[in-house]
């Protein structure tokens, strides 16, 4: 019971800290710069990807017609999702300005109305964002800039997560760590995810587009396959609003993690180190590892109220465990004023999603289809 306690509390802290620490030595010795080409101008098409956004939709378009890009070199496409409302309508009164309408004849989901503009799509780099998520001027100039070095598939932006009234919760620094970690991934070899919100790949990694697999997900591995790599751009930056429903949020925290699980079960030969190398190493420490971490926690929760009753030392690391768990019970409530509260609370509650997530996988949902959450 001692050996399965501190092998739960190795794993731990091997997945949040170890990992990274790791990667920050490889990176002493081993470091891939991308030689990016700011005049690197190729033909690129813009999915967005739009399912009933009346409501949102003229802020979008407006973000985007403001793109500092060559309109020559700028297909912009609009991706509905067989949408019920008037977005179909208001995205074609901008046919004018460049603007393209490609619909889903069904609803099938993010994944689907995105291979039906990819069908259509004629660049050479295809970028993917969310109407939610508004890019800076020079977006999509910074993004491409990174393809102008032939070993990168695909690029991910980072995130910019705020509240309504500008200042970064408790899971803006979860998200900043997630950055961090990306950064480093980068340097080393290649990321092991993209943010979804926004995300650039070449065309041909684009060919295989299964629909119920996450697309940002499924575009890494397909560039690993390929014999590329996936970077994570500091200068490509996606803002976006923290969710203000925070049941809404878990929701969409389990749907993604459950499409992530499927995603990776759906291939296992990445995990294999013979196969892919050291990108291997990264996918089990990144993603098998970080969805194992619910139960390592239960594990070593139990396993320490056992051994409790047995040594002091255990009691005492009982206390602490009880701590944190309060700290993070007491960073759920409002008003959420305490910093510190907050990220043992959104530590735990990511945490409380994988577990749901994993239940939801072994009950054979997979969520293709999604409504956009409320900002």
């Amino acid at each position: 019971m001692l050996a399965l306690f501190w092998a739960s509390i190795s794993l731990i802290v091997y997945t949040y800290l170890g990992y990274p620490l790791m990667l920050m030595v490889l990176s002493r010795f081993r470091s891939r710069t991308v030689e990016a080409g700011k005049d690197y101008l190729p033909h690129v098409t813009l999915i967005v990807t739009v399912f009933n956004e009346e409501q949102r939709l003229q802020k979008k378009i407006a973000n985007t017609l403001e793109l500092d890009y060559p309109r020559d070199k700028l297909e912009i496409i609009f991706a509905s999702d067989a949408s019920t409302d008037t977005t179909d309508d208001i995205i074609r009164s901008y046919g004018s300005k460049g603007i393209k309408l490609v619909r889903s004849p069904h609803r099938g989901g993010k994944e689907n109305a995105q291979k039906c503009a990819i069908e259509q799509a004629q660049g050479e780099i295809i970028i993917f964002s969310d109407v939610a998520t508004m890019l800076e001027k020079d977006g999509i100039r910074n993004i491409v800039s990174n393809f102008a070095d032939q070993s990168v598939g695909c690029v991910s932006s980072e995130d910019r997560f705020i509240n309504p009234d500008g200042t970064i919760s408790g899971e803006g620094a979860y998200v900043r760590y997630e950055m961090w970690l990306r950064s480093l991934e980068s340097r080393v070899n290649s990321v092991v995810g993209l943010s979804g919100s926004f995300f650039a790949a070449r065309k041909g990694i684009c060919k295989n587009w299964p629909t119920n697999i996450p697309s940002d997900f499924n575009t890494l591995l397909n560039t690993i396959r390929a014999g590329y790599r996936g970077i994570s751009d500091p200068h490509s930056v996606g803002v976006y609003n923290n969710i203000k429903d925070e049941k809404k949020e878990f929701d969409r925290k389990v749907r993604t993690i459950t499409r992530g699980i499927s995603a990776l079960f759906a291939d296992t030969s990445l995990m294999n180190p013979a196969a892919y190398g050291m990108f291997s190493w990264q996918l089990i420490s990144h993603k098998l590892m970080r969805w194992l971490v619910p139960w390592l926690l239960i594990t070593a929760l139990f396993s320490n109220a056992y051994l409790a009753f047995f040594k002091r030392r255990c009691a005492l690391l009982l206390m602490m465990q009880a701590i944190f768990y309060l700290s993070a019970y007491l960073g759920s409530r409002p008003p959420h004023k305490s910093y510190l509260l907050k990220i043992p609370f959104y530590f735990i509650q990511v945490n409380r999603a994988i577990a749901v997530a994993w239940l939801r996988y072994l009950k054979g949902e997979r969520f293709v289809t999604w409504i956009p959450s409320s900002r």
